[in-house]
């Protein structure tokens, strides 16, 4: 019996939720979604370095971020990719050229990125696709995700910053579906979130992490 009840709680659905006003990209590219995933830092710095630390920072200055993206594809080798991102080029650098589209580039303020994280096999996302075709996006079948990182000031020379990962799902079959794969995923996504954000405090304040 216990056994049921935690494969009936591992598969319940969660509802849909609306952003209730719009302040930022990512409630302007994702202001309905599923599943949410929300961390924040304060980082001694002003948000221009804060913003340029973002941009810049590489995948051996996050903790942990080689060792699970290892294990997302099973340690197999394959293309330059965020889970085969190469050490020291800029992490979202490696994103925007290898399946995330640059949604917003708001410097100092917030970058987003989106991806479908779950597509029909006829959905292709290539270099022509905009913002607006990846905002329309909403055949059955796909399960969007759009990531931002947001900075926000939080008194004299200091910053909040704010990641936050949402996915949509176009209908029922692929929230069940991706629900699952969401459970699984989500206690890794969270370490490597709060583990990328130290790594850009550590670059903006000029500390080693390490």
């Amino acid at each position: 019996m216990a056994a049921l009840a935690v494969a009936a709680v591992w598969t319940i659905t969660p509802g849909l939720t609306t952003a209730a006003q719009p302040r930022s990209g990512i409630d302007e590219f994702a202001p309905e979604f599923h599943f949410r995933e929300r961390h924040e830092i304060r980082i001694a710095a002003p948000a221009e370095r804060v913003y340029a630390a973002i941009r810049a920072v590489t995948a051996n200055e996050i903790a942990l971020f080689q060792t699970f993206t290892w294990i997302r594809r099973f340690g197999r080798p394959g293309p330059e990719s965020i889970l085969n991102a190469p050490e020291r080029q800029p992490i979202l650098d490696v994103a925007v050229k290898s399946g995330f589209l640059l949604l917003v580039d708001d410097p100092p303020r917030e970058f987003v990125v989106g991806s479908a994280v779950i597509k029909p096999g006829d959905l292709r996302l290539g270099r022509a696709a905009t913002p607006e075709m990846f905002k329309d996006l909403g055949q059955p079948g796909l399960a969007k995700a759009t990531m931002n990182f947001l900075v926000e000031p939080d008194g004299p020379s200091a910053c909040r910053v704010v990641t936050e990962t949402r996915i949509f799902a176009t209908d029922p079959w692929t929230l069940r579906r991706f629900t699952s794969y969401w459970r699984i995923i989500y206690p890794g996504s969270a370490i490597l979130r709060i583990t990328w954000l130290r790594a850009i405090k550590a670059r903006a304040e000029g500390y080693d992490p390490s």
